[in-house]
Order: C-alpha cells, then sequence, then structure tokens
C-alpha cells in the first residue's frame, strides 16, 4: 500500500484554541434546540440547513441568536459538512448530530483529545466506555464485522465506522479531500463522491489513511428525541461496503479529488509572535502536553504518523 503523504506539522502547539461546533440539520425543529440548549461554552455554532420545510432555522436562530446559518449548496450530509467546514473559523471544528444522537457535553472530552496531542478524535460507541442504545442486535453485528474488514484492509484499530461525532484541528481538513461546496464541472442535481451518507465512512478511513494521528473517544450514542429513525440495516452495510471498496482502490490508483475543502487563514495565528497577545478561547485554561496522548481508559490511538518530529 502506498504511504500516506507528508504534511507541514500544525502550528497549534503554542495556541489558546477556539472551538466551532458544525450541526448538520434537516427538518430537525423538535430536536434541535435541545442539542443547541445543553452545548457546553463554545466559540461558535454553525447549523447547515439542508433546505429544510419545517422551522428548523427559525428555531435555531431564537434558541441562540449567536448562530451562523448556512444552506447546504448540493444535497446530503457530505455536502452539509463541507458547506459547514467552510464557514468555520475556530481552530478546532466538532461535528454533532442535530437529532439529539450524541451529547452535546461530551464535547469538551473531544477537544481534549485534541489538546493532548491528537489531530483528529473520532468518536466510538462501541469501544470500552461507550454505548449504541439504539442499536439493534444485527446492527452491532454489522458494526462489528465491517469494523473488521477495515482494520484488515487498511492496518487500523476501529470499533465504529459510522460515528458523526468527531473533532478536528481546523488546519488539516484539507487532508480528508472532501469534495468542497462547489465543485467546477458538476452537473446541477448530481452529488460528488462524498456528498452522501458514505461521508461517515468515508471520514473516518481518510483520517488514518491520509497520516492524521487519530484517537477514538468513547461515546455514547442515543435515539432520536423527537422521531423515527428509518432502520435500513442492509442498504446501510452495503454503502459502507461499496464506500470501503471505493476508498481502497483509491488509494492504489491514488484519484486526486476534483474539488477540496480549502480553509481560508485563520485571522488570527495560531503560532503568535514573541510579545503578541495570544488568541483567546473558552478552552484556553490548560497547557498543551507533548505530542503523545495520555493513556486513558476511553481513548485509544488508532493510526497516523502524527506531527512531524525534528
Amino acid at each position: 500500500m502506498p504511504p500516506s503523504p507528508r504534511r507541514p506539522a500544525p502550528s497549534h502547539a503554542a495556541s489558546s484554541p477556539t472551538v466551532t461546533v458544525v450541526i448538520p440539520a434537516l427538518n430537525e425543529e423538535h430536536n434541535l434546540p435541545l442539542v443547541l440548549e445543553n452545548l457546553p461554552p463554545v466559540d461558535e455554532v454553525v447549523v447547515v440547513d439542508g433546505r429544510s420545510d419545517d422551522d428548523t432555522v427559525a428555531v435555531a436562530r431564537e434558541v441562540r441568536p449567536d448562530v451562523v446559518v448556512v444552506r447546504q449548496t448540493r444535497s446530503g450530509k457530505g455536502n452539509a459538512l463541507a458547506c459547514g467546514f467552510a464557514a468555520a473559523t475556530g481552530d478546532i471544528v466538532v461535528t454533532l448530530n442535530a437529532d439529539g444522537s450524541t451529547d452535546p457535553g461530551e464535547i469538551p472530552r473531544f477537544v481534549d483529545a485534541l489538546l493532548s496531542g491528537s489531530e483528529a478524535a473520532h468518536g466510538s460507541r462501541f469501544r470500552y466506555g461507550g454505548d449504541h442504545r439504539d442499536a439493534l442486535p444485527a446492527e452491532r453485528l454489522g458494526h462489528a464485522v465491517l469494523s473488521r474488514l477495515v482494520n484488515v484492509l487498511f492496518r487500523t484499530r476501529f470499533t465504529d465506522l459510522s460515528c458523526g461525532f468527531n473533532a478536528y484541528w481546523r488546519e488539516l481538513l484539507p487532508v480528508l479531500d472532501l469534495p468542497g461546496p462547489d465543485v467546477p464541472g458538476l452537473k446541477r442535481g448530481r452529488l460528488a463522491w462524498g456528498d452522501g451518507p458514505e461521508v461517515e465512512t468515508l471520514i473516518t478511513i481518510r483520517m488514518a489513511t491520509r497520516g492524521l494521528r487519530v484517537v477514538e473517544v468513547a461515546t455514547v450514542g442515543y435515539p432520536r428525541i423527537h422521531g423515527d429513525r428509518p432502520r435500513r440495516l442492509l442498504p446501510s452495510a452495503l454503502r459502507v461496503l461499496r464506500t470501503v471498496a471505493t476508498e481502497y482502490a483509491r488509494r492504489w490508483r491514488r484519484v486526486p479529488p476534483a474539488a477540496t475543502y480549502r480553509p481560508e487563514p485563520h485571522p488570527r495565528s495560531l503560532t503568535p509572535e514573541p510579545g503578541a497577545d495570544r488568541p483567546t478561547g473558552r478552552h484556553a485554561a490548560r497547557p498543551v502536553p507533548p505530542s503523545r496522548t495520555r493513556r486513558r481508559s476511553d481513548l485509544r490511538v488508532i493510526r497516523g504518523e502524527g506531527r512531524d518530529r525534528s
């Protein structure tokens, strides 16, 4: 298998990072307010509206007047994440589900995982300390089998392939090669690879295979607060298999993406000049330890070369 490309070391070692939470939402007027109300102190909240036909946007602005609302350029959760990443300005970007299946109160644990030296924190509902309270026995078995397949093919140690609770250093998001909000040459109404629900498995694989230092953070997955979630076990499993096969083939062919998300330079430098004021954030109380992740029962290093060492 070809080696992962090397990249410049992230420059956040001496920073006081700010945090942006990105929440894709489609017709979640009953669930989204509960998610927003339970957010811990963060610096920015971006709600990506999937062209909802209910009052999702209105209730988001009512509950949190400072919310940044952006509209998807295409459809699908992958496109929603790409649009949210493009709008985010925080040094750390955390993704949450709008239906209440992820607990906003766990955000500090994901941020702490990044501050401990990892470059991406991936939620897992199936490792020690986590739980998937909405999973049927067949779903648990399917997750175990598919995770084993991915781990064999990509030499990883994932226990959850499709968790929507993740955190990244924003400057490293281009490594994921997600299709950007605007893809040149894409026909109107068509989706790019990575726009749809396959994005969760795709990101999980690329976080590790593109050289990011990834840790799994145990998290609890809950049932939707309001509304029903359709149980489509076979289509979901086939979608994961297709994503695994496609990403495995792309690794060998080294197929370049059509267009990827490229963040604009942050207005506040992550490495202040001597004597300059450092950026302030609500998670700035603790210094950044060395790059080795602390050994904790709810964290596990999965794969990644980590930042370059001198």
